[in-house]
């Protein structure tokens, strides 16, 4: 399976950035014992070889040679290629520029690299059908393409909508073999016009389509602003406590009353 991650922005919403907004230092992992910063972009690609994706396909532009720099050809036993998307023209853009890579067979997921969220396997919730949405619920649904449901069928995305009728948002999406070129060919008749997938999906939708939307997601924070890259370090910050509270509570639990009692004695 594909994973396709629309990188060719220019993340306006940041600058200025002496590199491309996809590497932006957001947290830290630790490896063989050294802590070193984790790009944005680092926490999408590990969610999509959770859910599955063994190749990984950015879309860059023509100036975002950093990113090839950063990632090289594989990520984590995952595969990494790079098609160039020459003028920013959109999300539909980007994502059917990786069709010259994606198999007749291969499904694809689809995400945004300038977002973090959890848990971090939710992408496993999605079905393997032609469309379906890993939904999150958000404060500000007016910021983002609100998901409009019956049951757990799509009526409408609401793109960037000033009163959304659902506080549910799309985070990532996966479509089917099948699906990724029924879309692709959607698009071009309607003449590569639909800058938004919002828009294409309602198109595909009124047409006889449908698309499934999941509400598997449990917090998102799009990091393009400062306020988001600030609430991303408080999410990620609380993540990391609460895990390590977690793993003090199962050691506690394995211990003896008298240890237990000797532990606490420490702590105080």
């Amino acid at each position: 399976m594909w994973g396709i991650i629309p990188a060719a922005g220019r993340g306006s919403r940041i600058q200025p950035l002496a590199f491309s907004k996809e590497l932006l230092p957001v947290g830290s992992r630790t490896e063989d014992g050294v802590e070193r910063p984790c790009a944005v972009s680092e926490y999408l690609v590990e969610r999509m070889i959770l859910g599955g994706a063994d190749k990984i396909c950015f879309v860059i532009s023509p100036g975002k040679s950093d990113i090839l720099g950063y990632f090289g050809d594989s990520y984590a036993g995952a595969q990494i290629a790079y098609v160039v998307q020459p003028n920013a023209e959109g999300l539909c853009d980007a994502i059917f520029r990786a069709s010259c890579l994606v198999g007749a067979t291969e499904p694809v997921i689809v995400g945004l690299p300038d977002t973090i969220w959890f848990p971090e396997n939710a992408l496993d919730s999605l079905p393997d059908c032609p469309l379906s949405f890993l939904l999150f619920p958000v404060e500000h649904p007016e910021f983002f393409d609100a998901v409009v449901l019956e049951g757990d069928q799509i009526r409408e995305i609401q793109v960037k909508h000033r009163s959304p009728a659902s506080n549910w948002v799309w985070g990532a999406f996966r479509m089917s073999a099948s699906g990724f070129r029924d879309l692709k060919a959607l698009w071009e008749t309607r003449g590569r016009g639909d800058e938004y997938f919002g828009t294409l999906v309602n198109s595909y939708l009124a047409g006889g389509g449908a698309a499934l939307g999941i509400k598997a997601g449990e917090s998102y924070v799009d990091v393009g602003t400062l306020h988001g890259y600030r609430t991303a370090m408080t999410l990620l910050l609380s993540r990391q406590e609460l895990g390590a509270s977690r793993l003090m509570s199962k050691r506690q639990a394995k211990l003896t009353p008298l240890e237990a009692v000797a532990l606490h004695g420490a702590d105080t």
